[in-house]
């Protein structure tokens, strides 16, 4: 009986060698970054480590004290990915108000009037919607299962999506992956938690592009492995010396909402003083009220 054998690595070599060869008049993959066609010299992509990267969204956390955005578009959809069925809203004209730790003021009107108005002192929250005269206030961590998903608006929601906080070492493992291949350049700074038995559990995620280092997402996680937040950012400009996504497209997955932001350069005020008496909202006269705990 014959034996086989394999080819040696020599004779692998040769094989590749003729193959190639042979294939020397085939067509170059195109390249893509930012889901465009890299044309003529390519960007070269930029090398960070984990704490350089680290570094970044501390820079621009401790930078943040408070903003005033006038002039915002806000753009909302309900539903989610896993049932294909996403319903997009007409596009609102609002005002974002922020103040460290977490005060946040959200106001949307359509066609000049009042379609919503969101605040919260960082415990609890009250929100308006002029769709039913509905007025409801709760704790920021009141479960959002209302089947209206507009009324699953929490300001967590855009707390945690505006303002991305640094490395917590005290609560957070991080680690850094590359990820670059012929469609994207990133650079994938993971933080994991640990559960009360030691067991590491997903956090969030946050990824960079490697032609300028600019934060493009957030995901995060819930202990199943859910997705809670996905964050999408773009157009970083200066605000008055600070770093700023001009947009910012939030995705709520598990509450079934998304919000879309887009800030106007000219209507931006970073770091601007702002008093208690704007993050108060007095329930409107006529309205139904219902607390959400």
């Amino acid at each position: 009986m014959s034996k086989s054998h394999r080819l040696r690595p020599v004779a692998v070599a040769l094989l590749l060698a003729l193959v190639l060869t042979s294939c020397a008049g085939g067509t170059h993959r195109p390249f893509f970054r930012r889901h465009k066609q890299v044309t003529g010299t390519p960007p070269v992509l930029k090398v960070a480590t984990r704490d350089e990267l680290n570094a970044i969204i501390a820079r621009t956390y401790n930078a943040v004290h408070s903003f005033q955005a006038t002039n915002v578009d806000l753009t909302a959809s309900s539903g989610n990915v896993h049932q294909a069925d996403i319903k997009d809203y007409p596009a609102l004209s609002g005002i974002i108000l922020f103040r460290k730790p977490d005060g946040i003021r959200v106001q949307a009107t359509l066609l000049g009037a009042l379609a919503f108005d969101m605040v919260s002192d960082g415990t609890r929250f009250r929100v308006f919607l002029r769709k039913g005269s509905l007025f409801f206030e709760g704790l920021n961590s009141a479960p959002a299962t209302s089947a209206n998903k507009m009324e699953n608006l929490r300001p967590e929601a855009f707390l945690s999506s505006m303002l991305i906080p640094p490395w917590d070492p005290a609560t957070e493992s991080v680690m850094l992956k590359d990820d670059t291949d012929e469609d994207d350049a990133l650079y994938r700074l993971e933080f994991n938690r640990k559960a009360k038995d030691g067991t590491p559990i997903p956090g969030r995620e946050v990824l960079f592009d490697r032609e300028d280092l600019s934060i493009v997402r957030q995901k995060v996680w819930d202990a199943d492995g859910n997705i809670v937040s996905d964050t999408a950012y773009s157009k970083w400009q200066m605000f008055g010396g600070v770093p700023f996504p001009a947009h910012i497209d939030i995705n709520r997955r598990i509450d079934g909402y998304g919000v879309a932001i887009e800030i106007d350069k000219d209507k931006m005020q970073m770091n601007k003083d702002l008093t208690d008496e704007q993050f108060v909202l007095e329930q409107p006269e006529g309205s139904t009220r219902r607390v959400i705990e």
